[in-house]
């Protein structure tokens, strides 16, 4: 697909989300999909420090997981993806199918934590998009499976502060890594450990 194309699939699957999250009232069928300014620098970020094994915990219906695999089409590398809910599991496919990126994307349907806890890795990127409050877990359960120059990412860290501090605390006690916040978005954690 033409980069052109791409923009306005996902152009077009934002606002999809935006409608969709305007009228339901249940949570769990929102789509709470990520800012665009937020995915496209994500997206430069893999491209740019040529990540090839990422994770992202929160699928949704695709639409962050399609800037992802955009990355990791032109990095030769591959996206594993993590979400507990089916319907949104089958969307996620249809949409990685529609932006022709859906043989860059290993697709999990399941709670992350039991999912994370079986991936073998490596993964030189993690990026934390989805229940916030089971984050450390993940990650205490994702250490051993990281590469020695690991990016982790995590969203909401400025709209959702409270649900996020454990997940910050336990990026804090971890020798080696340097972090930082942009207010990007929602809030945008940066850690990164050099190898």
């Amino acid at each position: 697909m033409q980069k052109a194309d791409l923009y306005a699939l996902l152009e077009a699957l934002y606002e999809e989300g935006q409608r969709n999250d305007a009228q339901e009232q249940q949570r769990s069928k929102k789509m709470l999909n990520l800012e665009p300014e937020t995915a496209h620098f994500v997206h430069l970020l893999l491209r740019s420090s040529r990540r090839t094994r990422v994770l992202e915990i929160g699928t949704s219906n695709g639409y962050s997981t399609i800037w992802l695999a955009w990355a990791m089409s032109l990095n030769g590398g591959r996206v594993t993806s993590i979400d507990r809910d089916a319907h949104k599991h089958v969307l996620a496919d249809e949409n990685l199918r529609r932006a022709r990126l859906r043989e860059f994307v290993d697709l999990h349907c399941g709670d992350a934590t039991d999912v994370v806890a079986y991936l073998a890795g490596p993964f030189d990127c993690v990026f934390f998009d989805a229940d916030r409050t089971s984050a450390p877990e993940q990650l205490a359960l994702l250490l051993p499976k990281l590469t020695p120059d690991v990016l982790l990412l995590a969203d909401n860290v400025l709209s959702h502060s409270n649900e996020i501090a454990a997940y910050l605390r336990a990026l804090e006690a971890l020798p080696d890594f340097d972090r930082i916040v942009l207010p990007l978005g929602k809030g945008l954690s940066i850690a990164y450990r050099s190898s």
